[in-house]
């Protein structure tokens, strides 16, 4: 907690439900705490409690590179999502979240979808995400992957002075929920893709979807990183960029929806700057899901959401920029933008009304 600032950790357990997770709070200066909840097989409580501690960091950037009201927080339940769901588990689950007072937002992430917060929010209503017919905003996965888009728009704009990717090649690993609109909005673009993703049946609907010019292939795991292509586009898991993986790449520009891409912030971005390899800071890109659901604790409007999200155009090109005039790496560059932000609305909230 002291190494990245968190305020709260919360460890709960169910035996009658089978529900274990961990819940991290790691800054409300800019609001009630807001991400999501994962579901995986974590391997050990260290694997989840790595997991959290560094999802809700970047949650706190998130709300404040965005502009939201909100500050970051986020959930993790250790379990098999083909395997260990069931409505109980997430009602439970649901009656902790409660238990937390309001100081914590959540909704759908990674091995969990808006039907599961359908149950849990009988029990508290803070979650957000859940289906258009239970008052929600829908599928987060729509702003995201526009996101990711107009960040992939803003790096061509730098690095080669138009937003234009027609006959651009890119490397995207993981075509799930987000992935795959991602790969989407490339192909109408006009850009050509290699794919993967650990789950084969997936990549091959995909894959079926592409016209077989632009489809360059569909690769193991392991041999995404190496591809020579445009712009590498992580859309899987967190933690993937570390020296294996960025001594095999070759591409101008890494931007994907992955959280926390870099296993070290500091040393693994400056290895990718020391290649010469662009990289898009991910909790910025990826930021279309958190603006939705921000948005519906004021009252969801889907046109709000979508200008907002196609801000994240300019904002990415106000991180180059200051990365530059600088000369230092865009994570860093992207922090500043948010520290400061949080300083100055902390100095705002200092007025006791």
């Amino acid at each position: 907690m002291a190494k990245y600032g968190h305020e709260q950790i919360h460890f709960v357990q169910h035996k009658g439900t089978g529900l274990k997770g961990i819940v991290a709070i790691h800054d409300t200066t800019l609001g009630p705490a807001l991400g999501g909840c994962r579901m995986r097989p974590y391997e050990s409580e260290a694997e989840a409690l790595f997991d959290v501690l560094r999802l809700s960091k970047g949650m706190t950037y998130k709300c404040g590179v965005v502009d939201v009201d909100n500050g970051g927080g986020k959930a993790v339940l250790i379990g098999d999502p083909n395997f260990d769901k069931s409505p109980e588990l997430f009602r439970m689950f649901g009656r902790f979240v409660e238990g937390l007072g309001g100081r914590f937002y959540t909704g759908t992430d990674m091995g969990t979808t808006p039907q599961d917060f359908v149950h849990a929010q009988r029990e508290s209503k803070r979650f957000v995400g859940l289906p258009l017919e239970y008052g929600g905003s829908g599928n987060t996965a729509v702003p995201t992957a526009l996101g990711v888009f107009e960040g992939i728009k803003a790096t061509a704009q730098w690095l080669w002075g138009s937003h234009d990717l027609y006959g651009k090649r890119f490397a995207v690993q993981g075509v799930g929920k987000v992935g795959a609109l991602v790969v989407q909005h490339l192909v109408e673009a006009g850009g050509a893709v290699y794919l993967t993703d650990v789950d084969r049946s997936q990549l091959e609907v995909v894959a079926a979807t592409i016209p077989k010019e632009q489809l360059l292939g569909t690769v193991a795991p392991e041999d995404i990183y190496a591809l020579d292509v445009d712009v590498f586009v992580p859309c899987a898991l967190g933690a993937i960029l570390h020296e294996e993986t960025i001594s095999r790449l070759r591409c101008a520009a890494v931007v994907g929806s992955a959280n926390n891409q870099l296993l070290d912030m500091e040393k693994h971005g400056a290895l990718l700057a020391m290649r010469g390899i662009l990289y898009a800071p991910d909790y910025l890109v990826n930021a279309g899901g958190l603006i939705q659901v921000a948005d519906e604790l004021q009252g969801y409007v889907p046109e709000r959401v979508l200008a907002k999200t196609r801000g994240i155009y300019e904002m990415l090109l106000q991180v180059y920029g200051l990365a530059a005039e600088q000369g230092i790496p865009t994570w860093l560059a992207a922090d500043r933008l948010v520290e400061a932000r949080i300083e100055r609305v902390r100095d705002v909230k200092s007025v006791r009304l």
